[in-house]
């Protein structure tokens, strides 16, 4: 085989022949090959493009600051690390694999042993290891470089696929030479060889002359992450087929023709540049938002973009400010800001759940639209979570970008699952394997929406860690929903934001109100010192905006609250269902629409019930998070069309109206309801569930409301109110803890009763509580303290417990400049990072099953379920026939697919195991594979036409209007 082709490359004239016969991929299929040189080539010109015309301008800036001759020597730099990444295939250790190309090259005097010859000592020499050996090797002896100040250098073409090497790695490789070079005469010419080619490249990607001064440079870790990541991508690129053919096919093209072919056929969008506007905040949000021609900007808003535009510099702005305040606006508006001051090149918008995320999409969608360098132009966009090909408006994005042919060699689809493997855990998660959108890539997207998770992975040891530093390390980040992260999440998150202003990441942070002390840890996270803490601020101001630049000392701005405000009265209502009904049945005498918020799905069900058979079952409405995924969509705009803002829906029932939810009323859902009865929770989370009580005006005076709900009330139940100490149910101790619900009942008791204690004022209140509820003071009577204490030491141990096992898989801090990442994610959780066991690692939850919920028909045969309503084309989605004996239509598979529902946790640990054996019962070869990438590898929930089945010794029932209920023989167990 001729490894030459007929044009002369750049590499080729420097080569001799035992050099050009070195092979670098092979396709068993076609027999078609590629050698070493021209991979090398293809890879450097990748990343010479891809630094060009891809990487932010703020990315490039940090690399280039870290080098003599700036931005010339990052792009060399950056040009000649992807060319040299797969050196280590010019080893026998590699070579061996393909006999006949082997074959070849022991004719040009390159001989070595054969792969059975050879054995397991080959895995002590995978090639990324053996090139960053024989790269610094080649550093040392050719160019005088120190040992010492290899490694940051090398530790890109170690670790370009996925995982830095690490120090027992090279030991062990270094005492097995004859991986790297066949004892003997022949070590002579591989030795000639492996210099040959690392010179070449050196002389072609013109870095010769720069060596000698890079031999002083100390590389910070975070721009070692980027030129490995930037690697693997140009890797990833140059590895396809499809864009760079394989000889002999691929040999007749020049070297121009080659990349120019496949830089259109990959046609990567490139990344937003933003401008510097010197509109006001008021002009600024009216051509952002369209806001109607008389509306004012809020305080908090105008604050928000005055703050972004004095800093010093981009860094981390915390914005607290009630709910209904904008700050979702304020946070793009400030993004816009940042992103032009820093060169990030996107945003990236993280949120608590992807019901909050697929709410999010849409809004960032019309800011797009809106935004000068993105309006008009070709931008990538993504929604970044498990199900996002779900969504129907990022569906119709991907219908519109057409067939991207790129696709990671490290992320080749899996085979199908077999039935009886080993336990199965990821069921229901939809991957698209295209460029930019496989789960390694899709946050490489210039703009993207997804749960926070995806944030937080970047903290997470795991395989192609890189790649995500790089994607952030690109952008704007937004975080919204600060107060929802507990302390386990808090630690993944804190060594993020520690990372993202090592690499000057601009953050915008976003909360209805933080604890003190949780907003000093945020800032010395990101700024990097321990001595960052903000200017002396009332310890309740509100709303209150805090910024810091990477490495600098924190300001602080107190704008003014609007004008909007409530009052919200606050009683105690006894734990009972007959109390509950009694108590509605009196308020809801003249009608009006309650809502009743219970911490826990059981008593969610349980309360319906009772409800229902008071009130008819037409005027009670549940929603909670075990509904399959398309009747949680239909729930929350069922629950938007009923109770959304006045002037969008004209449908607000005129009787009385009951909505009994969990903690997904809490968040995101513009809802308004005159009455609120809620479980006792932790005063923050209350503090979110009153913003969903008279959030809107409805007439002068609320004068369109029932005349006894006009005034705002919240009636606190979930817990025993005539014991010495409150004692909260059950289970909302189970989900939030003894201590902070009992710290909580200690400071709304100035405000329960109405006649002893005045209401609760927003958003003046908000901070004051949450400041003392999340405080070290003491709170509440002196009776109460013995419960307190021990409640305390319950909550300390918890909390220290969750921050130890966090800590396990947690990423370490920012090394010293010039420290090698050798490594990096060591002992970390391989390639799980987007997967059930990556999303729990992160979230502290047990692995939970996920199934596809389906009906089985009298005669056996398979359909949708029976009550689904058609799509946004109107077509039908109810009843659908799902084949066994052949593949489904893809609607039809798609559709089975949106009704996917995640087990509770009764499903988890011991019991998972069961439950897998019994659902791969259920097992269709004709639903697996790439013909049905919807409903393949999934685990089918099969129900009666009752709606009923039975899994690992529970009773499940599932209907539309209560979704997923739970029952052991004594009694629900959900």
């Amino acid at each position: 085989m001729s490894g030459e082709g007929s044009a002369c490359s750049g590499l080729l004239g420097r080569l001799g022949g035992p050099a050009r016969s070195v092979w670098a991929k092979y396709d068993r299929d076609s027999d078609g090959w590629l050698p070493l040189w021209r991979h090398m080539e293809d890879a450097g010109a990748v990343a010479g493009l891809l630094w060009d015309r891809w990487l932010p301008v703020g990315v490039r800036a940090l690399v280039a600051e870290a080098l003599p001759q700036g931005d010339a020597d990052a792009r060399a730099l950056a040009v000649w690390l992807a060319g040299v990444h797969d050196i280590g295939k010019a080893t026998p250790a590699f070579a061996c694999q393909v006999d006949q190309l082997a074959e070849t090259m022991r004719g040009h005097g390159l001989e070595m042993r054969s792969a059975r010859a050879m054995g397991p000592d080959r895995r002590v020499a995978p090639h990324g290891l053996a090139g960053q050996v024989l790269l610094g090797e080649w550093l040392e002896e050719r160019h005088g470089w120190a040992p010492a100040r290899t490694g940051q250098f090398t530790v890109a073409v170690g670790g370009h696929h996925g995982v830095p090497p690490e120090h027992a790695q090279i030991s062990a490789l270094y005492e097995h030479e004859e991986l790297l070079r066949t004892p003997g005469a022949s070590g002579r010419v591989w030795r000639q060889v492996q210099t040959e080619l690392l010179d070449a490249c050196a002389g072609r990607f013109g870095v010769v002359q720069r060596l000698v001064a890079w031999r002083s440079v100390k590389l910070p870790q975070p721009v070692q992450v980027l030129l490995t990541a930037l690697v693997i991508v140009s890797d990833w690129i140059a590895s396809n087929p499809d864009l760079f053919p394989y000889f002999p096919d691929g040999a007749s093209c020049s070297d121009q023709e080659r990349l120019a072919a496949a830089w259109q056929g990959l046609d990567l969008p490139e990344p937003w540049l933003a401008e510097e506007t010197d509109q006001s905040a008021q002009e600024l949000f009216a051509s952002r938002f369209a806001l109607p021609a008389q509306a004012r900007i809020r305080p908090v808003q105008e604050a928000a973009v005055e703050l972004a535009r004095e800093m010093e510099a981009p860094g981390l702005m915390i914005v607290e400010a009630p709910m209904g305040e904008g700050k979702t606006e304020a946070a793009l508006a400030v993004a816009e800001i940042f992103g032009a001051r820093s060169g990030a090149g996107g945003v990236f918008f993280a949120l608590p759940t992807m019901a909050t995320g697929n709410a999010m999409f849409p809004r960032l969608l019309d800011w797009l639209e809106r935004l000068p360098g993105v309006a008009g132009e070709r931008r990538s966009v993504h929604l970044a979570h498990s199900k996002a090909a779900l969504n129907e408006d990022f569906a119709g994005l991907m219908a519109r970008a057409g067939r991207v042919v790129a696709v990671g060699v490290d992320e080749a689809p899996p085979a199908p699952r077999q039935r009886h493997d080993e336990p199965y855990r990821a069921a229901a998660e939809l991957v698209a394997h295209a460029w930019l959108r496989g789960h390694k890539k899709a946050m490489l997207a210039s703009f993207v929406a997804g749960t926070i998770d995806q944030l937080l992975f970047a903290g997470l040891k795991s395989r192609h860690l890189a790649l995500r530093h790089l994607a952030v390390a690109g952008k704007v980040v937004v975080i919204d929903e600060a107060h929802a992260y507990d302390t386990y999440m808090s630690v993944y998150l804190d060594r993020v934001l520690s990372w993202l202003g090592a690499y000057r990441v601009p953050v915008v942070v976003l909360s209805a109100t933080l604890p003190a002390s949780r907003r000093r840890e945020l800032v010395e996270a990101y700024s990097g010192r321990a001595d960052a803490a903000p200017e002396t601020a009332a310890p309740d101001a509100y709303p209150l905006l805090t910024a810091v630049a990477p490495g600098g000392t924190a300001l602080c701005r107190r704008p003014q609250a609007s004008a909007r405000s409530t009052t919200v009265c606050l009683e105690r209502l006894d734990d009972g269902l007959d109390v509950l009904g009694d108590r509605l049945e009196s308020e809801l005498t003249d009608g009006g629409c309650a809502l009743v918020i219970r911490n826990t799905v059981r008593r969610v069900l349980e309360t319906a019930r009772v409800l229902r058979d008071r009130f008819g079952a037409e005027n009670v409405t549940v929603a909670h998070s075990c509904f399959v995924d398309l009747d949680r969509a239909d729930k929350d705009n069922t629950l938007l069309r009923l109770f959304g803002p006045p002037e969008k829906t004209g449908d607000r029932p005129t009787g009385r109206h009951i909505v009994v939810a969990s903690q997904v009323a809490e968040q995101s859902l513009d809802v308004d309801f005159d009455l609120l009865v809620s479980d006792l929770c932790p005063v923050d989370l209350l503090l979110q569930r009153m913003g969903r009580l008279h959030r809107h005006q409805r007439g002068p005076g609320q004068a369109e409301r029932p005349k006894r709900l006009r005034a705002a009330r919240c009636l606190l139940t979930g817990a025993d109110w005539t014991a010495d100490v409150p004692a909260p149910v059950r289970g909302s101790v189970a989900v939030y803890g003894q201590y902070t619900l009992l710290r909580s009942a200690a400071v709304l008791l100035p405000h329960l009763d109405g006649g002893s204690g005045r209401p609760v004022r927003l958003p003046a209140d908000i901070s004051p509580l949450v400041q003392s509820a999340y405080g070290q003071a003491p709170v509440g009577p002196d009776h109460w303290q013995d419960a307190l204490k021990k409640a305390r030491e319950q909550f300390e141990h918890h909390r220290d417990d969750q921050a130890a096992r966090a800590a396990v898989f947690r990423l370490g801090d920012v090394g010293k400049p010039g420290r090698a990442l050798f490594g990096w994610v060591a002992a970390g959780v391989g390639d799980t990072d987007d997967t059930p066991t990556g999303r729990a690692q992160v979230r502290d939850s047990r692995d939970s099953l996920e199934v596809v919920v389906v009906q089985r028909r009298g005669d056996g045969s398979l359909v949708t379920l029976p009550w689904l309503k058609p799509d946004s084309k109107n077509r039908q989605r109810a009843s659908l026939t799902l084949p066994q004996d052949a593949t489904p239509t893809r609607f039809a598979a798609r559709t089975a697919a949106s009704c996917a529902l995640r087990l509770p946790m009764q499903f988890s640990g011991e019991t998972m195991d069961q439950a897998i054996q019994e659902l791969e019962q259920l097992y269709v070869p004709n639903w697996q594979g790439k013909d049905s990438p919807w409903l393949s590898d999934q685990l089918i929930l099969a129900l009666d036409e009752d709606c009923q089945t039975r899994l690992a010794g529970f009773s499940l029932c599932y209907s539309p209007s209560d979704g997923l209920e739970v029952i052991r023989a004594e009694g629900p167990t959900t």
